[in-house]
């Protein structure tokens, strides 16, 4: 069961979505469609602008032909097996939209919302528009596709991938998103990561999220399909010895603008003056634009 009001917790694998009820807090939710192929769903219209990862097969995304606004449109999307196999897709559709899903495989699609108090117009982003990033230095590499930045012309939802090798650490230095600051040296967000593992059977990572200031500490094993909300607090990711990692971030909040920026724990941050020497993970990039492509080499 979830903990009492906006507490950072882990759900294990088998939670059905996150919704600001089950997450008590206000603006990012969650969920993952499983359909079979042939199979659909439909999504009615609302105040959530929502962006569809697909983490598996390929599906196409209909607006209805008596829509108000861009009424019988449709995109198809996805085709990577795994995570693990390909840089990923990302169909952006603001509030007031009603879209249907339509399994053109059997397909696994990740939905995030915010609310949205502006209507923007639809993006799809392929792996061909990714910029192929790789970030950190040592075993604190990682491989990062932003699928809606910053710059993205959205209201507030951000969503980011991110690929671990096995052994490194990830969201290091720690850093957090608690509050809006007028000098813009940290963003007031909510924050999902949502796991998958390249060996989902045996494969698993470590997760911490602390707060000095609250007395809270967190450090707890993630497995495949767990799912992480952290409403405040620093936090860091580390992937076990063998075991590559992804993780699907979503974040949303009050910000007035659009941004990930965020504050670093001054105990732990002078850590990354290290990496200019150390250099990237040699392993990196561990994933194709493309699948059955060679590991995607930044750009």
């Amino acid at each position: 069961m979830p903990l009492p009001h906006s507490s950072p917790q882990v759900l294990s694998a088998g939670w059905k979505s996150v919704d600001p009820a089950v997450a008590g807090w206000t603006y990012v939710g969650f969920q993952v469609v499983t359909l079979a192929a042939g199979g659909s769903v439909t999504l009615p219209s609302s105040d959530q602008e929502r962006a569809f990862v697909p983490l598996s097969g390929r599906v196409k995304a209909t607006i209805p032909a008596d829509a108000d606004q861009d009424a019988g449109r449709e995109w198809e999307l996805g085709g990577r097996e795994n995570v693990f196999a390909g840089l990923g897709w990302c169909l952006y559709l603001p509030c007031q939209t009603t879209v249907t899903l339509v399994a053109l495989t059997d397909v696994e699609v990740a939905v995030a919302e915010a609310p949205a108090t502006s209507r923007h117009a639809p993006v799809l982003v392929t792996p061909d528009d990714a910029q192929i990033e790789l970030r950190g230095g040592g075993n604190a590499s990682r491989q990062v596709n932003s699928l809606m930045p910053p710059a993205f012309p959205a209201d507030r939802l951000l969503v980011v991938e991110v690929w671990t090798p096995g052994g490194n650490w990830s969201s290091f230095p720690p850093h957090k998103h608690e509050h809006d600051t007028d000098d813009g040296a940290e963003a007031e967000l909510e924050e999902i990561y949502y796991y998958r593992l390249r060996d989902p059977e045996n494969g698993w990572a470590v997760q911490r999220v602390y707060s000095p200031e609250r007395n809270f500490d967190l450090t707890v094993t993630v497995r495949d399909g767990d799912i992480l909300l952290i409403p405040w607090g620093y936090h860091t990711t580390a992937a076990i010895h063998g075991h590559d990692l992804y993780y699907l971030n979503v974040l949303a909040g009050p910000a007035p603008r659009r941004t990930l920026q965020a504050f670093q724990d001054p105990c732990l941050r002078q850590t990354q003056d290290a990496w200019p020497q150390l250099g990237l993970d040699e392993r990196l990039p561990i994933v194709p634009r493309h699948p059955a492509e060679p590991p995607a080499q930044p750009a």
